[in-house]
């Protein structure tokens, strides 16, 4: 029996389609569901989060318009499939050079941009950085005709936000003239102010007027947008408010060069970023392990870079205690009765509990060691201790920003940096006060090696007291110290509800300075008695049997 000739037709039309359905995100989407669109572009994926933040702000404003992302060969197709997911259209490109060997290293691109002006299958496209948050409805918009920017400060059009109506034509002489117009920034905003050097003559747009009103007028070639519309972050830092009605905000542009939204730092220092945080963390889960802007190859890394230093501390408390298990093993066996008379016959017998009177003991015996000789603490350990605590705890802060993940969450980036900062600052600046303590005993076997044999009576019971000693209480008043104003340092602002960031930069500074002068103290003292400590615990035990040999 022969098969339906119709029927077969229509199976495989039916195939084709499931099969272009299906590898669509591979090919990547060009389809338009309306002749207006957002458009914005994407070189990597360090903007990939950026991206992500500005549609969904635009979704959450109920517009219908196509989001649209120009892409280059820079972006994984990780970053494709997850915008695809979210709803952007996704159009490769490939990248316009920039002509100008005198610009910043980020500018490489930005010519690129340049590309909207030549997507004319839409009637009417809104450009916009990944760096700006949609935060009431800009449909409004696309009633601006020709061409649209903000006008900032010096009369310079801002490209972040603008209003294009793609012609090819425009596009083309655009081209033609890259090589040949100036470009005060390097970069494709200085080449458009040059372009459409008329700009800042251009009357504001007004999207209420009729259209009777706008019959009877000839359509404009420029027209400059309010504030409203593109609201500058620099310059809310330098009034700490905006300058327009922040309730009738339209769109946030975070411009501030290196202080981008989605570094978790910003987020401490500038305080417009919680309004791109809070669209931030209602994110959809559009792929596994994508929801709340989380990337899923950080994950794992996260939970690693919180883990390591608690297990670091663990085994660090657990030899500590192995170490001493006798001093805490008496201790914990006598009572308190027993500890507060034995610490009332101490003072009664020494008159004080200092370190120092443990420390004089030995220094004694080194100068009955020493015929006579001084021996003491070098002049200069103290200042070389200060300029060593300061250069690991710049190095420390410095390891911890590089270690810590850029884009994660505000807490989870602060947590982390206080634990790797920590961690990185007790090993290097602990693995310095060993070195002192063993340069100490050295200095102590030295001098017992030219001592006399009858000098070497040195007090047994001193053993129980250097185990004590190990465990040394200063130790930890002083790291608790340094971790607390550490802490307290960033904290000052959010303290005093203080909002404007040269005053949270001041005060942090001046927390800094706090901090840097009790570490100064903190790193002094303990260089000097972890010297002390190697000069009391300098081994015997050799030196006695050699000389009873003698």
């Amino acid at each position: 029996m022969k098969p339906n000739t119709t029927t077969t037709c229509w199976c495989s039309l039916f195939l084709c389609f499931t099969i272009c359905v299906q590898f669509q995100p591979c090919l990547g989407s060009t389809k338009t569901t309306t002749d207006e669109a957002y458009v914005t572009l994407l070189y990597g994926d360090e903007f990939l989060l950026g991206v992500r933040v500005l549609g969904k702000s635009i979704r959450n404003t109920r517009s219908n318009k196509d989001m649209v992302v120009l892409v280059s060969d820079g972006v994984s197709d990780f970053a494709k499939n997850l915008l695809l997911a979210d709803g952007w259209i996704i159009e490769q490109i490939t990248l316009l050079a920039n002509p100008n060997r005198v610009r910043p290293k980020r500018f490489w691109g930005v010519y690129t941009k340049l590309k909207i002006f030549n997507m004319t299958h839409y009637k009417k496209v809104v450009y916009l950085d990944a760096d700006t948050i949609v935060v009431k409805n800009i449909d409004d918009l696309f009633k601006c005709r020709r061409f649209c920017a903000n006008l900032k400060h010096s009369e310079r059009l801002n490209s972040g936000v603008m209003v294009v109506e793609p012609s090819e034509t425009v596009f083309n002489d655009m081209v033609d003239k890259i090589k040949t117009t100036a470009s005060y920034t390097g970069g494709d905003q200085g080449f458009l102010n040059s372009y459409f050097s008329g700009f800042p003559n251009a009357h504001v747009f007004d999207p209420n007027l009729s259209p009777e009103v706008l019959k009877s007028r000839p359509v404009p070639e420029m027209e400059r947008l309010s504030t409203l519309y593109n609201a500058d972050v620099g310059l809310y830092m330098l009034a700490n408010k905006w300058m327009v009605d922040e309730k009738e905000l339209r769109v946030i542009h975070y411009t501030l060069g290196p202080l981008k939204p989605w570094d978790w730092w910003t987020s401490w220092l500038l305080k417009p970023v919680d309004v791109w945080q809070d669209v931030r963390e209602r994110l959809g889960e559009s792929l596994p392990g994508t929801r709340g802007g989380q990337n899923p190859n950080d994950y794992f890394l996260v939970k690693f870079l919180f883990l390591l230093p608690f297990c670091a501390l663990l085994f660090c408390c657990y030899h500590s205690f192995m170490k001493n298990r006798e001093y805490f093993g008496s201790f914990f066996r006598g009572s308190l009765c027993d500890q507060v008379r034995h610490l009332y016959y101490k003072i009664r017998s020494s008159g004080t509990i200092a370190y120092t009177s443990m420390s004089t003991s030995a220094t004694n015996s080194i100068h009955q060691l020493s015929n006579g000789s001084q021996c003491k603490v070098p002049t200069y350990l103290g200042g070389i201790s200060v300029c060593v605590c300061l250069t690991t705890a710049v190095v420390s802060l410095g390891l911890a920003l590089l270690i810590v993940p850029r884009q994660v969450l505000p807490w989870t980036g602060l947590l982390l940096m206080y634990e790797w900062t920590f961690t990185i600052f007790i090993i290097l600046f602990g693995g310095y006060l060993h070195l002192i303590y063993r340069w100490g005993k050295y200095v102590a076997s030295r001098a017992a090696s030219s001592s006399l044999p009858e000098s070497l009576d040195y007090d047994s019971g001193k053993r129980h007291q250097r185990q004590m000693s190990s465990c040394d209480v200063a130790t930890w008043y002083y790291g608790l110290g340094m971790a607390l104003l550490a802490i307290g340092a960033p904290s000052l602002p959010c303290l005093f509800g203080i909002t404007a960031l040269f005053l949270r930069l001041g005060l942090m500074v001046v927390g800094g300075i706090i901090l840097a002068s009790f570490m100064t103290y903190a790193s002094e003292h303990l260089a000097i008695r972890s010297f002390l400590k190697g000069l009391d615990e300098w081994d015997i035990a050799p030196n006695r049997s050699l000389f009873l040999l003698c």
